[in-house]
């Protein structure tokens, strides 16, 4: 998933996003309120994670513009303000959760995995679809019990289809969320087909996928019959 670190102390910052890149994140990085919300108005992101304290930019009015241009992103407040009122602003604008500094980086893990489990509607760390059984923790796609060897964008790429299950993908939408983002005079939409026939001829070696749909001029959809 593609996270945008907003955070001023540039120690901190880079440390968020080499651990979450361990993690398999895509990370951009913002040191200024400016620069954030320049990348927040071109840019698809899964999570934004945000310091209130930065020298340009009051952070409440930073989701404020942010919810405008990046409706679908969640927000973890990061942040050495203790104010209960700076909290509770944060979550009544829509922040979906809040980390006070100093905190660990397994922690602000552990919260993004919680935020996400909401955000999609996860209740069961495994999701069957047809023959085959996504386990979204160990990161594993199983056929009948049995591992079926994916590449990590390959993965990366059906685990984010499963995620958003009955809502159709854009080409676009799946670059930016798996590969990162790019100027719109880079993007290449074959890019995607040719990844997702790949993906299909392999789950197809396994057993058939009616549940992963092509929608004509669009995208893609994962359909799951709810």
């Amino acid at each position: 998933m593609n996270v945008l670190i907003v955070e001023d102390e540039i120690s901190l910052a880079i440390e968020i996003a080499e651990f979450l890149k361990s993690e398999r994140f895509l990370c951009d990085l913002a040191f200024t309120g400016i620069d954030a919300s320049e990348k927040i108005a071109i840019n698809l992101y899964d999570f934004v994670l945000l310091d209130l304290g930065l020298p340009d930019y009051n952070g409440l009015d930073l989701i404020k513009e942010a919810r405008k241009n990046n409706s679908e992103a969640s927000f973890i407040i990061i942040t050495a303000r203790g104010a209960v009122e700076d909290k509770v602003k944060g979550l009544d604008l829509g922040a979906d959760d809040y980390l006070a500094k100093p905190f660990a980086l397994t922690e602000l893990l552990s919260r993004i995995n919680a935020v996400a489990r909401r955000k999609f509607k996860i209740s069961n760390p495994d999701i069957v679809l047809g023959d085959f059984t996504v386990q979204i923790q160990p990161r594993k796609l199983l056929c009948k019990g049995s591992e079926v060897d994916l590449t990590k964008k390959e993965y990366d790429l059906l685990q984010y289809l499963v995620l958003n299950h009955n809502k159709v993908l854009t080409r676009h939408q799946l670059y930016e969320h798996i590969w990162g983002n790019m100027l719109d005079d880079q993007y290449d939409s074959n890019f995607i087909d040719v990844h997702i026939k790949n993906l299909r001829k392999k789950l197809n070696n396994h057993a058939s996928t009616p549940w992963l749909e092509t929608v004509r001029g669009v995208g893609y959809r994962i359909s799951t019959g709810e």
